[in-house]
């Protein structure tokens, strides 16, 4: 029941000292502040670490060859090796049942595409239809490359909305045709990519009419792959490696290529490098909730060490209240009410203003490793039932101690 009197009292008490007060009101808002700031950054980490990898899938293997370093069985180094479509062929079928999604690619950098008087550079590569998944590419209008497209080499693209924007200013782009190197291809799709405007510079046409196009024969530039994920993260980052070493092993044999040739199979496995990140980011939301719970504890101190002092500077008015029937279970709350009052109410502001300060820096803050830094309602409410707990816990001791005191050893107390 809401008693005014007892509200007056605490406000009197807290009131005759007002500086020690403040001080430690001060002393727990700040280490609210400090602690919903780290953790809204903690935040901002996690999404910048996301970002990184929204532009592809995350357990994305890719398979490129360059030239050799190592002399092997009488073969020279230096020599070229090429990926062909056997090659592809060959790794779907063995570890078909291990993988997700498949595509070779055969590209061209920096090809200019023209639509009527307008131009632009993009590049132009040539993938099977589960490169979609791959890219993560979201089709916005018409379709992707499809099996039909490859087999019967047509002449049709799927362009970005970054081309869509510079070439097509605003009409519809499905269905007109553009130019690569002269040959025309029809406009059958256009796809958004999550990673932003550097992973929309590309254009996607079927691999085999990008052999074609650009004399490819049926080599391949590159391969690409997904491992099928398990429930068990580390489970799936085992199985990526061991896919990976089995390639490079096919590959190299195949190739007659030193099995210590590193720079002549290159295969870069984005699983592997996101559990590295999410780790790393898993530490360091440990560090700043470790270095926030710090600081919150000092508030809780600072409460206990104030309810301590008031204890003491009240305590002849204790025993006059035991000696007049109090009971010991109501000085414990009328000492953990002041407490839970002073930290519930510093706790508050310091929350408010962290609160504040996150949602009017986060939109300006342009880093690719932090982005959006924020505090989510579930943590806000957990920082809440954290105030309470603190304050009970700062004021619990002091109030035992006064519960304990005996009227006659007050009454003495000058």
């Amino acid at each position: 029941m809401f008693n005014i009197e007892r509200w007056q009292e605490i406000f009197q008490t807290l009131s005759k000292n007002k500086l020690r007060t403040v001080l430690t009101g001060i002393s727990v808002a700040s280490g609210i502040f400090i602690f919903i700031v780290l953790l809204g950054f903690s935040s901002g980490v996690q999404n910048g670490v996301k970002a990184q990898f929204a532009g592809d899938a995350t357990n994305k293997i890719s398979v490129r060859t360059r030239v050799t370093t190592k002399q092997y069985k009488g073969l020279n180094p230096n020599r070229r090796i090429q990926l062909k479509n056997e090659d592809f062929e060959n790794i779907s079928n063995i570890y078909g049942d291990y993988l997700e999604y498949k595509s070779g690619g055969y590209s061209n950098w920096g090809a200019q595409l023209v639509y009527k008087k307008q131009s632009g550079n993009f590049s132009v590569r040539g993938v099977h239809p589960d490169f979609q998944f791959i890219e993560n590419a979201i089709i916005s209008e018409g379709r992707f490359v499809n099996q039909g497209d490859i087999e019967d080499s047509r002449k049709v693209i799927v362009v970005s909305n970054k081309a869509k924007t510079e070439l097509f200013k605003g009409k519809n782009p499905i269905g007109e045709m553009v130019s690569i190197y002269g040959i025309n291809f029809k406009v059958v799709g256009v796809y958004a990519d999550p990673g932003g405007e550097r992973e929309e510079s590309q254009v996607y046409i079927p691999i085999s009419s990008a052999q074609i196009a650009f004399n490819g024969a049926d080599n391949l530039r590159d391969m690409s792959f997904t491992v099928a994920m398990s429930d068990d993260f580390d489970e799936a980052v085992e199985l990526s490696k061991n896919l990976i070493a089995s390639i490079d092993n096919d590959i190299k044999t195949k190739y007659t290529i030193a099995p210590n040739d590193r720079a002549a199979v290159r295969i870069d496995n984005t699983l592997e490098k996101a559990q590295k990140i999410y780790s790393l980011s898993n530490i360091i939301e440990a560090v700043f909730w470790f270095v926030g719970i710090g600081t919150i504890i000092a508030g809780i101190v600072s409460v206990g060490n104030i309810m301590i002092i008031i204890v003491k500077e009240r305590t002849k008015e204790i025993g006059i209240r035991k000696a007049l029937g109090a009971e010991p279970l109501s000085i414990i709350f009328m000492i953990l009410q002041e407490s839970i009052f002073v930290t519930m109410f510093s706790g508050l502001f310091g929350l408010i203003m962290g609160l504040g300060l996150l949602e009017f820096i986060g939109p300006t803050i342009e880093n690719e490793f932090i982005k959006y830094p924020q505090v989510d309602f579930n943590t806000a409410l957990i920082t809440v039932f954290i105030l309470v707990a603190a304050g009970t816990l700062a004021g619990f001791i002091p109030a035992y101690r006064a519960a304990k005191i005996k009227p006659i050893v007050a009454l003495r107390d000058e």
